[in-house]
């Protein structure tokens, strides 16, 4: 039987266009929007005492990677920082690095100086309101301080997160360190900042509350 020319390439033509357009489609992390999440913190995001691939925050963007999550993680956080500092840096993190996605966890060095609590409600207020104007999805970190303060001082301290939250309507994040900070072999000798051994439990802990948070939208 004889095939012409134009009878072999409408044969090709044919095989070859479903293989094409399968070759065409992106896998599903592919397809998936890519989305930046800044962590602006303190000592407790900013791996304190350790290296920084033993910090929570790698170990989570490690685990995004390795599950080919398509979420960047900049991870702003300073040793030390207040909210007085994490509202001065803020606007010019939110330009450079443009995220989709904004974790607060500060709060907790102003608690521990004593900083008056209207002045700590005020900022967090700030913080968020500049978190949003960036079109930004904003996330709270609850943050807790030592019973030794006074029960009325950590109380007021305590509900300025749920009251921040509430007004803007967004999630409020459980405090990581609540159940491992009770715990002596987690924590180093200061018993503020977690050890090696707490930080892939934090952030086991932290994958479960921001992934869906993050994915879902």
């Amino acid at each position: 039987m004889f095939v012409s020319y134009r009878q072999i390439i409408a044969i090709l033509f044919i095989v070859l266009i479903p293989f094409q357009a399968l070759s065409d489609q992106e896998s599903p992390s592919q397809n998936a929007e890519e989305a930046t999440l800044l962590i602006i913190g303190d000592s407790l995001s900013a791996a304190y005492g350790l290296q920084q691939e033993q910090g929570w925050v790698s170990l989570l963007q490690k685990r995004w990677q390795d599950d080919n999550i398509p979420i960047d993680i900049v991870n702003a956080a300073v040793s030390g920082e207040t909210t007085d500092g994490g509202l001065a840096r803020l606007p010019r993190l939110i330009e450079q690095h443009k995220p989709t996605h904004i974790f607060i966890e500060l709060g907790g060095n102003d608690g521990l100086q004593g900083h008056d609590i209207t002045k700590i409600r005020n900022n967090l207020d700030s913080l968020v309101q500049v978190a949003q104007q960036s079109d930004a999805t904003v996330f709270l970190q609850q943050m807790q301080i030592p019973s030794n303060y006074g029960k009325r001082y950590t109380t007021m301290f305590m509900e300025s997160f749920d009251i921040i939250a509430n007004k803007y309507s967004i999630a409020l994040i459980p405090f990581f360190l609540e159940t491992i900070a009770l715990n002596e072999s987690m924590m180093q000798n200061d018993g503020i900042h977690p050890n090696a051994e707490a930080q892939p439990k934090i952030a086991e802990l932290m994958d479960s509350n921001l992934r869906s948070l993050i994915i879902v939208e």
